[in-house]
């Protein structure tokens, strides 16, 4: 297995919960803190990232029902909306002058949604969504490190928020592998303590086959994998929490293929910037935002691509 310990820039820091890192169709660039609070309760932020001058700003605090929230993970579509999965309040909406919205409290089935972590858009304009938590605010606050009630959802290009698998501890990054000629192809998803990958093959919007195990990640610390993006030839980088390193697996999944050894050992979550092999990633040492060069740019993201 190859280590490769490249240059890292770090840009921000004091971010607390530092996660969530995307660029939007105007390169902005976006995370979240999910870990700041107000008088004990949860008051997480969403973040707008000058990369260039290094300062960070106040996008807007979500809040539903007096309730705030805890995001973590981020998405941009084609109207350069940012979607938010959310450990409180499920699936939220952000715009650029930070108004944000709830965009549903019930699945398909009628069932209270669940706690959102993590979210990617397929190239059809299906957002696929990890869900640890357990029901949304006002619900108490559960996380399924434990007991394995995590879930994972589909909300379909038609608005349909569907449940596609349960049973799951803690389901963290996620990412949609596309064939060659954009169809989306394989959804992965890391659960974290068990240190594995499991992909579905997908079927269509929020329709998938079988859970299978895609890969595992090396080590027996305390941590797991974390977000995760795709480079342009269909390699997995995958930040693996606590460890020190991203993972990159090859597009057939298994084990890694190479090592990334970063300054930090809390890596939570990575985004490349569109057209360059710059990779952003996110991490809960120094609650930080760092820079480093890829050996290749990665694979266009949704709001990127062009509408048929």
């Amino acid at each position: 297995m190859e280590v490769v310990e490249p240059k890292f820039t770090k840009i921000v820091d004091g971010l607390k919960g530092s996660e969530g890192p995307v660029f939007d169709k105007d390169c902005n660039f976006y995370m979240v803190a999910p870990e700041v609070t107000k008088n004990d309760s949860f008051a997480g932020q969403v973040l707008s990232i000058d990369v260039e001058n290094n300062k960070s700003s106040v996008l807007c605090e979500p809040a539903v029902g007096g309730f705030g929230g805890v995001p973590a993970g981020c998405q941009c579509d084609k109207n350069n909306m940012l979607w938010i999965a959310d450990m409180r309040l499920g699936l939220i909406t952000v715009d650029k002058q930070g108004t944000f919205t709830q965009v549903c409290q019930e699945d398909d089935a009628g069932q209270t949604m669940q706690g959102c972590n993590d979210c990617a858009f397929d190239y059809d304009g299906n957002l696929w969504i990890t869900a640890p938590a357990g029901k949304i605010a006002p619900h108490p606050y559960e996380r399924s490190m434990e007991e394995p009630f995590g879930s994972v959802y589909c909300y379909t290009n038609q608005k349909k928020m569907v449940r596609i698998d349960t049973g799951l501890r803690f389901p963290n990054g996620i990412a949609v592998l596309h064939s060659p000629d954009g169809r989306p192809r394989t959804l992965i998803v890391a659960e974290t303590p068990t240190k594995s990958l499991w992909s579905y093959e997908i079927q269509g919007p929020g329709k998938v086959g079988d859970r299978k195990l895609w890969g595992k990640l090396p080590g027996d610390l305390e941590g797991g994998p974390d977000g995760m993006d795709f480079d342009e030839d269909n390699n997995l980088l995958v930040a693996h929490w606590g460890s020190g390193f991203l993972e990159v697996f090859g597009s057939e999944g298994g084990s890694p293929h190479t090592r990334i050894k970063l300054p930090f050992a809390k890596v939570s979550n990575l985004h490349f910037k569109k057209g360059t092999k710059e990779v952003y990633v996110t991490e809960h040492n120094g609650h930080g935002l760092w820079r480093f060069e890829w050996q290749r740019p990665g694979k266009l993201q949704y709001c990127d691509t062009l509408s048929v």
